[in-house]
């Protein structure tokens, strides 16, 4: 591995399920992994749809983002994977309850299968932040 990538791991996240980190850091950049809506507790897909997966999915991202000494108020970019993209607006909605504006960048793409059978995967691109360098 590259002695300038810092890899970030969390219980508050589930575990990888194969050969990568949950994020690294590199270039005072946080990089996250793809997450789905596992219970970091359980290993196993939250129960009902979009809505509860999607809030499981940024609660994962949130303890990813913490164990890396920043937060969502951080992140520039987002990459949003959906199964269906007829699921758009539930993501939508719930996006807009975890980052205000200035929104960070984002795509947004429907995939042919995702993980585990998951509605959506998210991963995300952040600066440092404060409390990891004391600078925002």
């Amino acid at each position: 591995m590259d002695s300038n990538l810092e890899p970030v791991s969390t219980d508050g996240a589930p575990e990888a399920i194969g050969p990568y980190s949950q994020a690294v850091i590199c270039g005072g950049w946080i990089l996250t992994s793809g997450q789905i809506a596992l219970d970091p507790a359980t290993q196993l897909m939250v129960d009902g749809g979009i809505q509860e997966q999607t809030h499981r999915v940024f609660q994962n991202l949130t303890a990813v983002m913490n164990a890396a000494g920043s937060s969502l108020a951080d992140v520039a970019r987002c990459t949003v994977y959906l199964k269906d993209m007829g699921d758009f607006a539930a993501v939508n909605a719930i996006y807009a309850e975890y980052f205000s504006s200035p929104y960070p960048a984002r795509a947004t793409i429907q995939a042919a299968a995702l993980p585990k059978d998951a509605l959506v995967e998210i991963d995300c691109m952040a600066k440092v932040g404060h409390r990891r360098y004391g600078t925002r």
